[in-house]
């Protein structure tokens, strides 16, 4: 269980293929308070830290969570947005997140605003995921307010901070994102019969 409060920012070191899984080291200030078996969401997706060298640690994505989300994206070099599973009894900042990652999106326009910036996303309706406005939202691990909800579309405001401590920095008209739908709101549409 997450918050969606970014933790950290790493960096990807190293990307093995073996067979369907692809093994994943990264460099980040948080290594040394990690150990075996730990979950932790990088780019929204929630992975099982497997070894632990100096600063850089190595998790292992299976053949689904490749075809579900970004991570087949990944260059080494990229920057990652990193959060450890949340503790109980923390405050919780963000909102209730996952770290299974329900599909991907594609950043369709990203506008300056004075000061902070709107990035819009542009994702496949056919999944049945739905946004809502000032609903809350997850793009790359990210927890977000839905400040334009459309049937396959959504936009959010990112504060300097926000820009400056995540890879949303790095984003580009095209840059394929991992979206969570809010797990509360998919909830109650299911209850109220409605499609998810």
């Amino acid at each position: 269980m997450f918050t969606g409060i970014i933790e950290s920012m790493g960096v990807v070191r190293e990307l093995k293929k073996d067979n369907d899984n692809l093994h994943i080291t990264v460099s980040a200030s948080i290594t040394n308070e990690l150990k075996i078996d730990q979950s932790v969401s990088h780019n929204g997706v929630c992975l099982t830290v497997v070894g632990i060298n100096a600063d850089e640690y190595t998790v292992t994505a299976i053949r689904e969570t490749l075809e579900k989300t970004n991570l087949s994206d990944w260059n080494q070099g990229d920057a990652v947005n990193l959060e450890r599973a949340m503790k109980l009894g923390d405050r919780l900042d963000g909102h209730i997140v996952q770290g299974h990652v329900d599909q991907t999106a594609t950043c369709t326009s990203i506008e300056s605003a004075n000061g902070s910036w709107y990035y819009t996303f542009e994702y496949d309706p056919a999944l049945n995921n739905i946004t809502i406005e000032k609903g809350s939202i997850t793009v790359n691990g990210v927890s977000l307010t839905v400040v334009n909800s459309h049937k396959s579309s959504f936009s959010v405001a990112i504060i300097p901070y926000t820009y400056e401590h995540t890879n949303f920095r790095d984003f580009r008209i095209g840059t394929r994102v991992n979206l969570e739908f809010d797990v509360i709101g998919k909830y109650v549409s299911r209850l109220h019969g409605l499609t998810i």
